[in-house]
């Protein structure tokens, strides 16, 4: 069986982050993948808008980051500019029941080559089949499906060998495992990835992330 390491993330910026993370431990390119939601607009022709990539409180502080100065877009560009390694190959496509999305690596491969077959279920169901195809639970790609339909995006590592310690503690940051974010789903009464719902908005999106922040798992006896 395939050995794939996959985590969810709220806020692409995050798992740009993250990419850039594994990437420094030199992973091999063809060996990582990101799908995120692009409702917000924050990839398009030109490149990664920083000013959209934003989180509107990433610090948590309760303010509205985007009106804290420079500083947060200097951080952000910092980590993202310049364009090199998996991220240089971002690519955008209309997905019905997930929106539009923004992908690289081999799961963007999957995605474009489900979407020349003009089914709407196409390309969810090609991520999906390749994520199970690595070894993936189907209920556990189906949260990560949900996950990028809510606004967030979703990380996967193949074939990470010896350094699998590693390439998890390089994803940690702002990111959950199937099991814990399929424990904050269900808690809203989800019962699976419906590929026939409807797309978030971005009012939606950001009431979702706020959902997020303050939810706190039941304690198990």
């Amino acid at each position: 069986m395939a050995d794939t390491i996959v985590r969810a993330f709220d806020h692409p910026s995050d798992a740009l982050r993250a990419v850039q993370r594994v990437e420094a431990l030199g992973v091999r390119h063809d060996d990582v993948s990101i799908v995120a939601n692009n409702k917000e607009g924050w990839y398009d022709k030109d490149g990664v808008h920083h000013d959209r990539l934003r989180r509107k409180d990433d610090d948590l502080d309760g303010k509205d980051d985007r009106a804290e100065g420079a500083g947060d877009g200097a951080v952000t560009g910092g980590v993202l500019g310049g364009g090199a390694g998996l991220l240089a190959g971002l690519g955008m496509l209309a997905v019905p029941g997930l929106g539009p999305i923004v992908a690289a690596g081999w799961l963007a491969s999957t995605a474009a080559g489900a979407a020349a077959g003009a089914l709407a279920g196409g390309v969810v169901g090609g991520i999906l089949g390749a994520l199970t195809h690595e070894g993936v639970d189907k209920a556990d790609a189906e949260i990560y499906a949900e996950t990028i339909r809510r606004g967030g995006a979703v990380v996967v590592v193949r074939n990470p060998g010896g350094r699998r310690n590693e390439i998890e503690q390089a994803l940690s940051d702002y990111s959950s495992d199937a099991g814990a974010r399929g424990d904050y789903y269900r808690s809203g009464g989800w019962t699976g990835y419906d590929p026939a719902g409807p797309e978030f908005d971005a009012r939606q999106i950001e009431e979702e992330r706020a959902r997020a922040r303050s939810y706190r798992p039941a304690t198990r006896m």
